[in-house]
């Protein structure tokens, strides 16, 4: 049986890692041999960093709710234990968008955990 050296499969898998390597810059996007390991790291990085966004995000809201607690006198971590013996349950994502957008509301949540602190001294 003759070797094919032309198939179809072999055809479809090379222009399957090129189309994922268009736009690469250089040899990486044209030719196979680059645009195979560019890709792979790429696909790489690509997966690792969507877990990684989780973990930047929980950062950027847990900034955004320091800052908004410092302005009412009080630190994020007495913040968030105030919120605990509160038995106020609100994740950090929604607290950010409430010090970003409801300042009137994060007042009184900030209230509450002040409360909650005071009567637990």
């Amino acid at each position: 049986m003759p070797r094919a050296v032309d198939g179809s499969k072999r055809k479809e898998r090379r222009k399957k890692i090129l189309k994922l390597a268009k736009g690469f810059w250089g040899r990486r996007g044209t030719n196979f041999k680059a645009a195979k390991d560019a890709v792979t790291k790429a696909l790489h990085y690509a997966y690792r960093d969507r877990r990684d966004r989780k973990g930047n995000f929980r950062r950027l809201w847990i900034i955004r709710v320091n800052a908004a607690c410092r302005e009412e006198g009080i630190s994020y971590s007495k913040f968030i234990a105030g919120l605990d013996k509160a038995g106020i349950t609100i994740n950090r994502k929604a607290l950010a968008h409430l010090a970003m957008e409801d300042a009137q509301a994060f007042k009184a949540v900030v209230a509450k955990a002040k409360a909650a602190l005071e009567q637990a001294v």
